[in-house]
């Protein structure tokens, strides 16, 4: 661990996602001029890495369109020098090919990788929301208790020696503890490089619990599995974003959070934008006596290419 990494905690920010749907929060940014304006105030609150999805503007439904993308790649670029991990995970109702695009592309410095496939059940939320902007969002929900989410050893090959012959990282992305014995085939194979920077999730229906328990048992397994040779990260989904945060950081990890993973500011409100999670978090950091990462900090820490060698 390098001298200047000690103590030094990322926070990424994901600032609109794939999963959740635009009427959940009126907040949660949509059209391209709303994820750069909340892109770069999350930055400015002290993200690190800006973790990016798109939206169709017009429908609200996640987008994989490069030419979406570029509509607010080059003003965050210019806004800010946060580091930019773009999604290849995109949303599980598409192919990998179209998944890959905006990836293959603009060739960040990180691209997200989820690490196996999973039942990815959103239908509880049909509980909780009523009413919703678009027609396709209720069927959405509803049609995740028959949906697994792909991602084979052939697709995250695929994805891996796409990216990589443009310098990109991954977020590897960890739902579930099989998904630590995956990412470790491909060490095994030197698919994959270290420092490897693994992003454990917690709290989808279909993957691992927010259970603190939970959270220790994936930490002692990838401490196994890959020693000094990785970074760990989480996120907790929904009411559990802070109190996994929190608990994670306290054990070594570094943080994600932002309006893809909860909605909430706190108990029973709505979050008004990315930033404010970004502040709550740095509360809790800087509580536990810890400091936060500038982005040329986070790009030392997990060996990234540099913000000038990207397409964007």
């Amino acid at each position: 661990m390098a001298a200047t990494s000690k103590n030094k905690v990322i926070i990424t920010c994901a600032v609109t996602g794939g999963i959740h749907t635009p009427s959940m929060s009126p907040n949660l940014p949509v059209t391209p001029d709303e994820i750069a304006e909340q892109s770069i105030e999350a930055a400015e609150a002290g993200a690190g890495i800006l973790h990016l999805h798109a939206r169709d503007p017009e429908t609200g439904r996640p987008t994989q369109d490069p030419e979406v993308f570029g509509r607010f790649l080059s003003r965050i670029k210019q806004s800010t020098n946060a580091v930019v991990n773009i999604t290849t995970g995109g949303s599980p109702h598409m192919s990998v090919d179209e998944r890959l695009q905006p990836a293959k592309h603009y060739q960040p410095e990180v691209a997200s990788l989820n690490m196996g496939s999973i039942n990815f059940g959103l239908f509880p939320m049909l509980d909780r929301y009523k009413e919703f902007k678009h027609d396709w969002e209720r069927q959405h929900l509803e049609n995740s208790r028959d949906l697994v989410f792909k991602n084979t050893f052939a697709d995250i090959e695929y994805i891996l020696k796409t990216c990589q012959a443009n310098g990109t990282r991954f977020e590897f992305e960890c739902y579930d503890i099989g998904h630590l014995y995956n990412l470790a085939h491909f060490l095994d194979r030197g698919l994959v490089k270290p420092p490897l920077f693994v992003q454990s999730v917690f709290g989808i229906l279909g993957g691992i619990s927010p259970h603190p328990e939970d959270i220790m048992h994936m930490r002692r397994t990838a401490n196994r599995l890959f020693g000094d040779d990785y970074r760990w990260s989480v996120l907790g989904a929904g009411a559990a974003q802070m109190r996994v945060a929190s608990i994670a950081a306290s054990m070594g990890g570094n943080v994600r959070v932002g309006l893809e993973d909860s909605l909430w500011g706190a108990p029973k409100k709505l979050a008004d934008n990315n930033a404010e999670q970004v502040k709550r978090v740095r509360q809790i950091l800087e509580g536990l006596s810890l400091e936060i990462a500038t982005p040329e900090e986070a790009r030392e820490m997990l060996s990234l290419k540099g913000g000038d060698q990207v397409n964007f």
